[in-house]
């Protein structure tokens, strides 16, 4: 589920907005000031921010600018939502490193597209489209995991662990990579924590044959590659 941040100082909008995400199978979290919203950044590097110009305190100009310019955020979607409607205005947000922009007043179906535009581009992974690998499928949509008819039961680090693996395969993940990826980049947990997961991981997959397409690499970390599915007995 990809998570989105809404930073908008109007309660009605932010609602609005809020209620239409959640019913598109987003995690909303909402900010009302350019402070809190980078009190939630920092907290959780959310997969996309929706940023209203006109805040309390800092601009969403300048909080835009401000993320673009540290290693952590620079790469973070932003879409700017504001009544700020001029050709200069538009010019000026996406000098700021917004990635797109959109002028109230909005369609809520415009700006779920929009979102939806913004992340097949830069974080193809936060989108909820099914994924198959090897046979194996992954729905994020209705959270199932499937071999050839048979559903695979997964705890919910244990879906977003195999989610991650499936939409970056054949790459070798560290461990504290994963933790930032998987568990949220400011959630302080030991790595091996990580192992535990994996485990468990492999453990459902037996079921459907496929826990060694999940990949140990000594000293480096763990990959998902799409050569050791076995066939399934009939």
């Amino acid at each position: 589920m990809s998570r989105i941040l809404v930073v908008e100082d109007e309660s009605a909008i932010a609602e609005l907005i809020s209620i239409n995400l959640r019913h598109a199978g987003f995690e909303v979290t909402l900010a009302g000031s350019s402070d809190q919203a980078q009190l939630e950044v920092d907290r959780v590097l959310p997969d996309l921010v929706v940023l209203d110009w006109m805040l309390p305190g800092q601009s969403g100009l300048a909080l835009a600018r401000q993320w673009r310019s540290q290693p952590r955020t620079k790469e973070l979607p932003v879409i700017m939502l504001t009544a700020r409607a001029d050709e200069t205005d538009k010019v000026s947000g996406l000098d700021a490193g917004a990635d797109d922009y959109l002028t109230k007043p909005f369609s809520t179906n415009e700006l779920l597209a929009r979102i939806r535009a913004v992340l097949r581009r830069k974080a193809p992974e936060a989108l909820d489209s099914v994924v198959e690998i090897g046979g194996l499928s992954l729905d994020p949509g209705t959270r199932r995991v499937s071999r050839e008819g048979v559903e695979v039961k997964l705890g919910p680090t244990e879906f977003r662990l195999l989610h991650f693996f499936m939409t970056h395969p054949e790459r070798v993940h560290s461990r504290s990579q994963l933790l930032d990826r998987v568990w949220g980049d400011h959630v302080f947990i030991e790595e091996r924590t990580v192992d535990v997961h994996v485990k468990r991981l492999r453990e459902a997959l037996e079921r459907v044959q496929c826990a060694r397409m999940i990949e140990t690499v000594r000293g480096a970390g763990y990959r998902l590659t799409q050569q050791q599915a076995s066939t399934l007995s009939a």
